[in-house]
C-alpha cells in the first residue's frame, strides 16, 4: 500500500439481505416524471432535526438522515455489511496507528462548484473541535492532538483555535497526529461529523445554515420547519453512488401512527418507523413491502451511579438481580412482535463475531430467572427505598408499553406489585435535560444507535470514565485500561478480545442492563422499489426508484 502499513483492524459485519423490491405501474405524483426514469420524487416520513444541519452539531437520527444525503466523507459504511469503505479517501496510511497521512481523491466538488480539498476537511474538523463553536459532536475529534487546547474539558479557557495534530501538506493531502494509538481511527471517518465543509460555510455562515451546501448526491431545495424538507438530485455529483430518483421530500410527522395511515392511503411512499401498534397488521397490510432487518441499535437500562444508593459497593447484585428479573423473550415477542431480539451482550449482532459481537457474553445475568433475581436483590440490600421508578420519555416511541412490561416482570419476581413502576417524563427534551443535569434517582431508559460499526463505539462513548455519552457516570479503571489497550492494538483479533474483556468488566458490575437489540423496520408503497435500510436502520434514499 505505497510503502506504508494500511489499517489492519478492518471491521467485519454480518451481511444481511436488506433490499426488498416491489413492482408498480403508476408514477409518483410528487416528482413529475416517475415511470422508472429516475426523475420521480420519493415522499418519506421524517421529524425536524434538533439543530441546524452542521455536521459536527448533528447527533440525532433525523438530522443524520439529511447529512447522509447531502455530504460524503473520507469513508462510507457499506449498507449491507457495515464495512468502512473509501469514499473521498484515496488512501489513509500509517506506520504506527498514531500518525496518519490522508490522501483524498481529485475531482470532487461541492454543489456550489467549489473544489473539495484537504483544507476542506481540516477547516471543518477544526471548527467542530473548537469550544467556542459549541458543537455537540466535538468529542469525536478528541483523539486528535491539541484537542485539550481547543476544547478544554476541565473548565479552563480555550487556548487554541485549531488542532495541532492537523496539518495540510498539499491540495489533496493532510496529516493527522493522535494523542494515543487508535488503530481503528480511519474506520470512524465515515461518521458525518468528519464531513468536509466549503468556504461558504465560514464566509456566510448564516446563509449556509438556511440552505446547506454539501458534496453529496442531493442538494437542499427548500425547508419549512414543522412541514417538509425537499431534497433534489444533484446532477453534478462526483461519486459513483448517484441518486436513482429525482429527489426526496421529507415530510414531518409528530405521530408515526399518522405517517402509517398516510402510507396506507397512498399519500406517502416510505415510513421508516413502523409504530408498535401496527406491527400485528403490517405484514398483511404491506406483504413484501415491509422491511424488518437487524440494525446497530441496542436498548438498555442505565443507572445513576452519582446517586449514593446506586453507586455504593454491593448494589451490583441488585442490578444483576433486576436484569435476571426481566423476561426479555416475552416482551420482545408480545409487545414488539419479534422486531427486537433479547440482548446477551452490550453491542449488536450486526458487527458479527469478527467485529466484536459475542452472543451470550452477558451470561446468566441476562437469563430470565425470577427466583435467583429476588435472591440477588435481597443479598444486595434490596431495592433502594423499597421501589424503583424507571424513567422514560412519553412523547415518542412505545416506551410506556415495554417499561410497564419490565416492571411487571420485576414485580412478579419480587412478589410485590409496587416494587417497580414507570416514571413518564413528558417530552424527550425534558427527559434528556434531566439526564444530562444528573437528576436521575433510579434506572432510566437508554440505548445506543451506533455512530460507526465498531465494537469500540458500543463501549467507549457509553462506559469509559467521563465519556461523552456516559450518562450514568459509571466508572471502572480496569474497563478503561482494557479499552485503551484495545484501541492501540493493530491486530484485529487481539483488539476484539481486549474489547470483550472490557465488556466482561462491565458485565460483572452490571454498569447497565442490556435489554434487546432493535431491528430497523420500514414500510413502503407500490409507487417505489429497491427500498432498503442500512445497518443504522436508515433508508438508503439514493437507491430508491420511483416506479
Amino acid at each position: 500500500m505505497r510503502g506504508a502499513t494500511r489499517l489492519k483492524w478492518a471491521v467485519c459485519a454480518t451481511a444481511v439481505a436488506l433490499a426488498a423490491v416491489a413492482c408498480g405501474s403508476s408514477s409518483n405524483d410528487s416528482g413529475g416524471g416517475g415511470g422508472g426514469s429516475g426523475s420521480g420524487v420519493v415522499r418519506a416520513s421524517w421529524g425536524d432535526p434538533q439543530n441546524p444541519l452542521e455536521p459536527a452539531n448533528t447527533n440525532e437520527v433525523q438530522g443524520g438522515k439529511v447529512l447522509d444525503m447531502i455530504f460524503r466523507g473520507l469513508k462510507r459504511y457499506n449498507a449491507k455489511t457495515g464495512a468502512a469503505e473509501d469514499m473521498l479517501a484515496d488512501k489513509i496510511d500509517t506506520t504506527d496507528s498514531q500518525n496518519f497521512t490522508v490522501t483524498i481523491k481529485d475531482g470532487w466538488k461541492f454543489s456550489n462548484g467549489e473544489a473539495v480539498t484537504a483544507q476542506s476537511f481540516v477547516d471543518a474538523w477544526n471548527y467542530g473541535a473548537s469550544l467556542k463553536n459549541n458543537q455537540k459532536n466535538a468529542y469525536f475529534f478528541g483523539y486528535i492532538d491539541g484537542y485539550d487546547k481547543t476544547h478544554p474539558e476541565d473548565g479552563s479557557k480555550q487556548s487554541a483555535d485549531t488542532l495541532s495534530g492537523l496539518k495540510v501538506t498539499g491540495t489533496d493531502t493532510f496529516t493527522v497526529r493522535l494523542n494515543q494509538k487508535f488503530s481503528t481511527f480511519p474506520d470512524t471517518l465515515g461518521y458525518a461529523a468528519f464531513s468536509p465543509l466549503p468556504k461558504a460555510f465560514f464566509d456566510d455562515h448564516a446563509n449556509w445554515l438556511k440552505k446547506p451546501v454539501g458534496n453529496g448526491p442531493y442538494t437542499v431545495d427548500a425547508y419549512t420547519k414543522g412541514s417538509q424538507m425537499s431534497l433534489r438530485k444533484w446532477d453534478g455529483y462526483s461519486g459513483t453512488d448517484k441518486a436513482q430518483n429525482g429527489g426526496v421530500d421529507l415530510k414531518v410527522y409528530t405521530d408515526n401512527n399518522t405517517a402509517y395511515t398516510d402510507l396506507m392511503a397512498g399519500n406517502l411512499d416510505l415510513v421508516d418507523d413502523v409504530p408498535a401498534s401496527q406491527l400485528k397488521n403490517v405484514k398483511s397490510d404491506l406483504g413484501d413491502r415491509y422491511i424488518n432487518t437487524p440494525a446497530g441499535i441496542i436498548q438498555t437500562l442505565a443507572f445513576p451511579f452519582y446517586d449514593k444508593n446506586w453507586g455504593k459497593a454491593g448494589v451490583e447484585k441488585v442490578r444483576q438481580g433486576l436484569s435476571m428479573a426481566i423476561n426479555r423473550a416475552q416482551i420482545t415477542d408480545t409487545i414488539f412482535q419479534k422486531t427486537r431480539t433479547p440482548a446477551s451482550d452490550w453491542t449488536s449482532p450486526v458487527l458479527g463475531a469478527d467485529g466484536g459481537f459475542k452472543e451470550g457474553l452477558c451470561g446468566a445475568a441476562c437469563d430470565y430467572n425470577p427466583t435467583e433475581a429476588k435472591k440477588l436483590i435481597e443479598e444486595g440490600g434490596g431495592l433502594p427505598g423499597g421501589q424503583i421508578k424507571i424513567s422514560y420519555n412519553a412523547d415518542t416511541g412505545s416506551h410506556k408499553e415495554w417499561v410497564d412490561a419490565v416492571c411487571n416482570s420485576v414485580n412478579n419476581a419480587m412478589g410485590n406489585d409496587k416494587a417497580c413502576v414507570g416514571n413518564p417524563v413528558g417530552t424527550f427534551a425534558d427527559f434528556r435535560s434531566q439526564i444530562t443535569s444528573d437528576k436521575m434517582s433510579g434506572p432510566f431508559r437508554a440505548g445506543w444507535q451506533m455512530d460507526y460499526p465498531l465494537i469500540q463505539n458500543f463501549l467507549q462513548p457509553l462506559y469509559y470514565t467521563n465519556a461523552s455519552s456516559n450518562d450514568g457516570k459509571w466508572t471502572n479503571p480496569d474497563f478503561d485500561k482494557l479499552v485503551d489497550q484495545a484501541n492501540a492494538e493493530t491486530d484485529r483479533a487481539k483488539a476484539v478480545t481486549l474489547f470483550q474483556q472490557a465488556e466482561e468488566v462491565l458485565r460483572d458490575d452490571m454498569g447497565a442492563i442490556p435489554l434487546w437489540y432493535q431491528n430497523g423496520s420500514a414500510g413502503y408503497s407500490d409507487q417505489v422499489s429497491n427500498v432498503a435500510l442500512n445497518q443504522f436502520s436508515v433508508p438508503v434514499y439514493s437507491e430508491i426508484k420511483v416506479n
